[in-house]
């Protein structure tokens, strides 16, 4: 699915030229692809990415008074329940995703995501009862858990091979803005009465727009083509790659669908089958991804800022400023230096800046350097994040998987990525409470330092590589 661009603009630079073929063609074929014509289509399915980082963000500030107004102010088992409750959901609607996308196609599986986000943020902005607003955060969730994978699908697939990685990062990018808005947002929920309600009424606005937007946007053309409508593949490549270019990228789908032969894909064949290591390594890098701390530093990081006499609304500013500016760094360089360098380089800086964390929890530091470590850590600590560990996987994990097992494959590690979020969120409190910030921070920064060592020894580079060549690399040859 990545493949069509991918493996076409390294086909446009080797392969001769056709004999029937005009010099002037051959000339534009052997050229890459221009990024204008698929843009359009990144940027709408990256409004999912957006709404992505909203809900996560969009209870952050107004929680209290949701609680108070619903009734249960004060109680903390509720209270984490609106927050794990949307985690919930996202671990069931990303256990559907990769059949979802298969069966319907990507535009509809979009669509598909945005109807449950919808309804959920509808339910949650009425609801009188802690009752409906779980069953609309837990509605959210399902709409979450199956867009960001599809996402992920469709834009390594409708990107031209040279821009494919600074389109990746559109998707953190996104997902920085809508934390960001939501935060925003959030802040006169104290001044205003049931300004929470509004909140959730302006997530249905993007959600909206995407559903929509979706109707006019190109279809993967190796999905397309995968189901027997070839000239429909065909339309939409010439609407993604330019007419000069199309013909040599229907040939590249032509040689990818015969190596297809057989379309089931059972689960044990991910797990156990020949494509069980790239399985492994998608699910490791993001269970690394969410054991490395990330979300406890969002959770933490207004108690740190608080110790340091910064108000929680300037916090979470800085965070999302920090985060933001990670992500346009991360877009620059993601085809330049290549996924690999920017994952070691992430998770290296992760380390060192959680080890400053953990020392400034130490006892031994006078409190005005430990604030300042904290502090700083933490924004360096996202900054790090942002630069790779954030969004290398989503982009990586869809180049590395062949073509017939890539949207369950996402499924299956996407899932890995829920159930472990969902435990961090729910355990770090308890963890914070029994071990204390500096053995905590402790355990967090080995994992970050397991991390480098395992994309050293395991994680390839897919820059400018084709899927024949990937494939190659990671699989065992029959």
């Amino acid at each position: 699915m990545w493949g069509y661009q991918s493996e076409a603009s390294s086909i446009y630079k080797r392969m001769s030229p056709s004999k029937d073929s005009s010099g002037s063609v051959d000339g534009e074929a052997n050229s890459d692809p221009p990024w204008r014509h698929s843009l359009p289509h990144v940027v709408v399915a990256t409004i999912i990415s957006f709404l992505f980082g909203y809900h996560l963000g969009v209870v952050n500030e107004p929680l209290e008074s949701i609680a108070l107004d619903l009734g249960f102010s004060g109680n903390t088992l509720a209270e984490g329940l609106v927050v794990s409750t949307c985690l919930g959901g996202a671990l069931i609607g990303s256990l559907f995703s990769g059949w979802i996308a298969d069966e319907f196609g990507r535009c509809r599986a979009f669509q598909l995501s945005a109807l449950p986000m919808i309804t959920g943020a509808s339910i949650s902005a009425i609801s009188k009862t802690s009752v409906g607003m779980l069953l609309g955060r837990l509605l959210v969730g399902v709409g979450l858990g199956i867009g960001p994978p599809v996402a992920s699908l469709y834009v390594t697939e409708v990107s031209p091979a040279h821009v494919r990685g600074t389109y990746g990062s559109f998707i953190q990018i996104a997902a920085c803005l809508g934390l960001m808005t939501a935060l925003c947002i959030g802040i006169p929920v104290k001044e205003i009465i049931g300004w929470w309600r509004v909140c959730f009424w302006v997530s249905t606005i993007p959600a909206a727009i995407l559903a929509l937007a979706m109707l006019v946007c190109a279809e993967s053309p190796q999905w397309l083509y995968k189901q027997g409508r070839i000239a429909e593949a065909e339309a939409e490549l010439e609407r993604l790659v330019g007419p000069s270019h199309v013909r040599f990228a229907m040939s590249d789908l032509s040689r990818l669908d015969k190596s297809d032969a057989n379309d089931t894909v059972k689960l044990s064949e991910l797990l156990y089958g020949r494509h069980s290591r790239v399985v492994f390594i998608g699910s490791t890098l993001f269970a690394l991804q969410q054991l490395s701390g990330i979300n406890a530093i969002f959770y933490f990081s207004s108690t740190v800022f608080k110790s340091a006499r910064v108000p929680s609304n300037l916090a979470n500013i800085f965070i999302g400023i920090s985060n933001l500016t990670g992500s346009i760094i991360a877009m620059v360089l993601m085809d330049k230096l290549g996924r690999k360098v920017l994952l070691l380089g992430s998770f290296l800086g992760m380390a060192i800046f959680m080890a400053i964390q953990a020392v400034a929890a130490s006892p031994s530091v006078p409190a005005y350097a430990a604030s300042y470590l904290s502090v700083g850590g933490m924004l360096m600590f996202v900054l790090a994040f942002a630069l790779g560990a954030g969004p290398v996987p989503g982009l990586l994990l869809p180049e590395i998987f062949p073509s017939r097992i890539r949207a369950k494959a996402m499924a299956v590690c996407m899932s890995v990525h829920w159930v472990i979020n969902f435990f961090v969120g729910l355990l770090f409190l308890q963890l914070l409470e029994q071990l204390g910030p500096h053995l905590l921070y402790s355990i967090f920064a080995t994992f970050c330092l397991m991390a480098v060592i395992f994309v050293k020894r395991n994680v390839m580079e897919t820059k400018g590589k084709s899927l024949q060549e990937i494939e190659i690399a990671l699989l065992p040859q029959d």
